[in-house]
């Protein structure tokens, strides 16, 4: 079976569902699309694409982090709570790159930046999760 490459406008859909699961709100959906698409050259691959959505995602929202190494390091603004958010995001953007662009677990590695066993289990995590969010939104 042959796996036909997707020009970075075949992609603009997943792109719109992709930041719309990740920011819930049309206006912010509409201003990562285009940020993204901005930030793109026009023969970008299909990684390219999803890479640089990404880096708009943590660039618009502050969600970057950074290890220290030593106090001096470290910035004073980075909290626990911002790596967790980071952390959080990268697990749902995994799930939905696996679940609306049907992306294989090396794909997703490559994208996010982590070995293909982390985001194995972020993948695990991260459907129970979003299941049972589902699940009490829902019930509300």
């Amino acid at each position: 079976m042959t796996h036909l490459k997707k020009t970075p406008l075949d992609l603009l859909d997943d792109i719109y569902s992709l930041a719309y699961w990740m920011t819930g709100n049309e206006k912010e959906t509409a201003d990562l699309v285009n940020m993204t698409y901005v930030n793109l050259h026009g023969s970008a691959a299909e990684t390219d694409v999803l890479k640089t959505f990404r880096a708009c995602y943590v660039d618009q929202y502050g969600n970057e982090a950074q290890l220290c190494i030593s106090e001096q390091d470290c910035r004073p603004h980075v909290t626990l709570l911002e790596k967790f958010r980071e952390w959080s995001a990268d697990i749902k953007l995994s799930v939905l790159l696996s679940e609306i662009s049907g992306l294989k677990h090396e794909q997703i590695a490559e994208i996010v930046g982590k070995p293909v066993e982390t985001i194995r289990k972020w993948l695990f995590i991260g459907r129970r999760i979003m299941v049972k969010d589902m699940q009490l939104k829902a019930s509300a």
